[in-house]
């Protein structure tokens, strides 16, 4: 759905595509997204992407493993778009992204860990290459908020906004997601899931 009224200066904001899990999903124009999660069993969630008509645009499952969680995000068809895994016994936190299904170097996106050791805030930093070079993007929360914004330098290039409701006392939760213009939606999806999993199963 293509929003009204976006002005000149607003796509500007936004140097250059920001595409990491793939180009075709990022859209000319701010996109407004709705993901639903639900707590399926202890060690499993399910969620869901929906574009503002109420498209379905990913999916997100996996369980959890013995030392480690896996989630995969799929295109409605069920066909895998990520991988995101964490890495056992890792200090910050940290989660490696793959293209598709693949764990291979040659299919590496993105790492995502903690800003640091100490949790003063839930704070993570987004490297594209596997040896931090200086951080790519940062994602920025509070620990008593599951809303977040995620930056590029200076600039947000993507705002989630959790909803509470009284389902979320019981699995549910549901997040309203902001991607502005030319950045990758699945890109954002996979950070709101990296930075929910980490505060649980």
């Amino acid at each position: 759905m293509v929003e009204q009224g976006i002005s000149d200066s607003e796509r500007m904001e936004i140097e250059q595509m920001v595409k990491v899990v793939g180009e075709r999903f990022c859209m000319p124009y701010r996109l407004e997204l709705l993901v639903k999660k639900k707590l399926q069993s202890f060690s499993n969630c399910h969620y869901q992407v929906f574009d503002a008509t109420g498209n379905l645009l990913l999916q997100v499952d996996g369980g959890v493993w013995k030392f480690h969680k896996k989630r995969v995000i799929t295109d409605p068809a069920g066909l895998p778009v990520a991988t995101l895994r964490s890495k056992t016994l890792s200090w910050k936190h940290q989660w490696v992204i793959h293209e598709g299904e693949s764990s291979e170097r040659d299919h590496f996106l993105c790492c995502v860990q903690q800003s640091n050791a100490i949790r003063i805030k839930n704070n993570h930093d987004v490297y594209l290459k596997e040896k931090e070079e200086g951080r790519d993007f940062h994602v920025s929360a509070s620990l008593a908020s599951l809303s977040f914004k995620v930056n590029r330098g200076d600039t947000v290039i993507a705002e989630v906004n959790h909803q509470f409701t009284w389902g979320s006392c019981k699995g549910k939760q549901t997040f309203k997601v902001k991607v502005y213009p030319d950045v990758d939606y699945a890109f954002i999806v996979a950070l709101l899931v990296i930075m929910n999993e980490n505060d649980g199963p």
